[in-house]
């Protein structure tokens, strides 16, 4: 069985996240925010913006915003 590729945000928020070896509490931890917020990142659900900033700062990831 292959992978997919990730189709949203929350999904590469969980592909980092599985990478470092952590659990949602642990990034959660990491980033500021709680598990449950952790949990609805990666279901694709609505987060604010400063969420979304600390749980991609903790994972090491780079934000960036364009327009197409």
């Amino acid at each position: 069985m292959s992978e997919l590729a990730p189709s949203g945000f929350g999904d590469v928020i969980r592909d980092a996240r599985k990478k470092q070896g952590w659990s949602q509490g642990e990034l959660g931890e990491k980033a500021g925010v709680s598990r449950p917020t952790i949990a609805r990142i990666e279901a694709n659900n609505d987060v604010t913006t400063a969420t979304i900033a600390k749980v991609a700062q903790a994972l090491g990831l780079k934000l960036e915003l364009r327009s197409e």
